[in-house]
């Protein structure tokens, strides 16, 4: 049923509480940003220092991303078992632990293995704080406060590659892995003290105290508190374990939704970390000189930041699912022409940057989407194993890529190609819109239902 409460979040203001819980969440996520970027900035020096093959490096660089992958299928269903709240706390302390020791090591294995580490932590911290973010916020704001969030890949890849200019000339490269661990540290007495509890895991799952933490929640945001707990506190049946919860996403209400956002999740990323990974490169092979194809990449996340954010914003006037389809659409168009306009660097510098501008906010629309297409006692294993998926194609696509390019496919085929793979995640993402209303037409919606995305 939906609680009272429930609903006076979702239809009433946003509290300075609510947004700054929030800002909090986006500082989770530019932990994302600055561990990938901040490795791909040190992979000169780390190599240097112990004189590293092609092939080593290249596993080094994938490793975090493997990490990410793990920590969003295996940890995520463990949020909605015992909070989100507390998984942070823990994925935050494994996290920090993890980069610390990275500057330690003293040899690939043992760096390898220690992004690996790093990357669970990030990837569970991803999909509860997402999760969190969207719960947070009202129906209004939540595209927003979403969106919010994957701008803090973009702020920091930014700060990482900054980092990584300043402190490894001035330290070496292991200063970088100090400073991200000691940033992710002092995350942790923010998250005790500012980052409350998901409500709706506390009206489903009801542990100890929740009514107390709830009022206590309701009290901060200028809320009356509400008296009881709802009494039906799950949806479905099938226990509460974590194998358990996981079936739950393919059951006979989820199955088409999972395959759906896994659809697209791993398109998206998929495209996404091509573009990311192989722009400065492919650049120079289409005409440009080095210095500038390295700033047709940086262009391209510099349009992010103001892509997740314009993302949020629309998504607070039209249907979130709408505006995710046009970005993936006009994504997919400006792919095309990317690599045609490097003939000329102005034109390349402006399609890169509003390509930076499609490309983030796709990534952003995604997160909020599915944040909105589970039901709370499933809805961060929904989120993890959707991100998990996506991690996959962002794994597979620099390889995946590089094969092509040996078979000799030209830069603006494989463009092209990856422009196909935006159009049909605008299609996995039609679908799930039109089940979606097909579903909340014939349902009365409840705090423990899917919403209509």
């Amino acid at each position: 049923m939906t609680t009272d409460l429930r609903r006076r979040i979702d239809e009433g203001p946003m509290s300075r509480y609510q947004w700054t819980a929030i800002a909090i969440c986006i500082a989770l996520n530019v932990l994302d940003g600055y561990d990938v970027l901040a490795m791909a900035f040190t992979s000169t020096s780390v190599s240097d220092d112990w004189d590293l093959s092609t092939s080593t490096l290249g596993l080094l660089l994938s490793a975090g991303l493997f990490g990410m992958a793990l920590g969003s299928l295996g940890l995520a269903p463990l949020a909605d078992i015992i909070g989100r709240r507390k998984l942070i706390l823990a994925c935050l302390v494994l996290s920090s632990t993890g980069m610390l020791l990275s500057s330690l090591s003293q040899n690939a294995t043992q760096l390898g293995l220690l992004r690996v580490l790093t990357g669970v932590g990030i990837g569970g911290i991803l999909a509860c704080s997402n999760v969190i973010g969207g719960e947070l916020a009202s129906t209004r704001w939540r595209g927003l406060a979403v969106s919010l969030n994957s701008t803090g890949y973009a702020i920091g890849a930014t700060l990482g590659g900054i980092a990584a200019l300043l402190l490894v000339e001035s330290f070496g490269w292991r200063s970088v892995f100090v400073a991200g661990g000691i940033g992710t540290a002092a995350l942790i007495p923010l998250v005790l003290v500012r980052l409350p509890e998901s409500i709706d895991f506390l009206l489903v799952r009801q542990p100890a105290g929740a009514l107390d933490t709830v009022n206590a929640f309701a009290r901060r945001i200028g809320q009356e508190p509400i008296h009881e707990l709802p009494v039906e506190t799950t949806s479905g049946s099938g226990g509460s374990g974590i194998i358990s919860t996981t079936r739950r996403l393919f059951d006979t209400q989820n199955r088409r939704t999972t395959l759906l956002v896994w659809t697209a999740f791993f398109f998206t990323m998929f495209g996404f970390y091509f573009v990311t990974s192989w722009t400065p490169k492919l650049l120079v092979e289409a005409g440009m000189s080095a210095k500038e194809g390295i700033t047709g990449g940086m262009v391209l996340n510099l349009g992010g930041i103001l892509g997740t954010f314009l993302l949020g914003a629309l998504a607070a006037r039209y249907r979130l699912a709408r505006v995710l389809i046009a970005y993936l659409l006009v994504t997919a168009g400006l792919m095309t022409i990317f690599v045609p306009s490097a003939a000329v660097f102005a034109l390349a510098l402006t399609v890169g940057f509003g390509l930076g501008i499609v490309v983030n906010g796709c990534i952003a629309g995604l997160y909020a989407l599915t944040t909105t297409a589970y039901a709370a006692p499933i809805r961060a294993t929904g989120m993890g194993w959707a991100i998990g998926i996506g991690r996959i194609g962002a794994i597979v696509s620099p390889l995946i890529a590089g094969a092509l390019l040996d078979a000799d496919w030209s830069p603006a085929s494989l463009y092209v190609l990856m422009a196909v793979l935006f159009i049909a995640a605008a299609g996995a993402i039609m679908a799930l819109s039109s089940s979606g209303r097909r579903r909340v037409s014939t349902e009365v919606t409840s705090s423990t239902a899917p919403a209509a995305v």
